[in-house]
């Protein structure tokens, strides 16, 4: 008879979540996870196969964690005002717990970067290119800007936002908020 699960599927993956975004993947041992997600490394195999794939969950939890920031964004009509909302958005969202660490994306991105884990590239490649299509949904809004422009600016912009995220990590509110400042007064 399988034994019954005593824990919350949703709990442990967003404790899992929080200790692979301040840590990384790599950095992040299974002792690790047991001890955070208060579950033994036999109940993590049996749900999740590996920390792979308890990554992988991770992932999607982030993504849903974010994804009202993101329906806020695509649903907004101000253009360039609202890439500059989202940008504090995202830094806020990031920055919500005592500890800053950044955008778990941007986070993973950088981390691998050079892998051969084509699953992980694939997510991130995805999630890195539904963002450049909202903003430069948001700067065609600006009708007089032409096709090259736009597109020199979102690769400014999502570049900006890889800083910011990275940024967000270790600098104070005060040059945040000039960081986004800046970024936008060039545009």
């Amino acid at each position: 008879m399988a034994r019954k699960k005593e824990y919350n599927e949703n709990e442990v993956v967003e404790k899992a979540m929080h200790l692979f975004w301040r840590n990384g993947y790599e950095k992040t041992s299974m002792q690790m996870l047991e001890r955070e997600m208060s579950i033994n490394k036999f109940s993590i195999y049996a749900r999740f196969g590996n920390k792979h794939g308890l990554f992988i969950e991770s992932l999607k939890c982030y993504k849903t964690k974010i994804s009202n920031i993101l329906v806020k964004f695509k649903n907004a009509s101000n253009g360039l005002a609202d890439i500059k909302q989202f940008f504090y958005d995202s830094v806020n969202l990031n920055c919500e717990e005592e500890r800053k660490k950044g955008c778990f994306v941007t986070n993973t991105y950088n981390e691998f970067s050079g892998s051969e884990d084509q699953l992980i590239k694939d997510q991130m490649h995805s999630f890195m290119e539904q963002l450049k299509i909202l903003i430069i949904e948001k700067l065609k809004m600006d009708v007089s800007k032409n096709k090259d422009i736009v597109i020199k600016q979102a690769n400014f912009l999502l570049l900006a936002k890889h800083g910011l995220a990275a940024a967000a990590r270790v600098n104070g509110t005060e040059e945040i908020e000039d960081y986004i400042e800046m970024t936008f007064s060039t545009i």
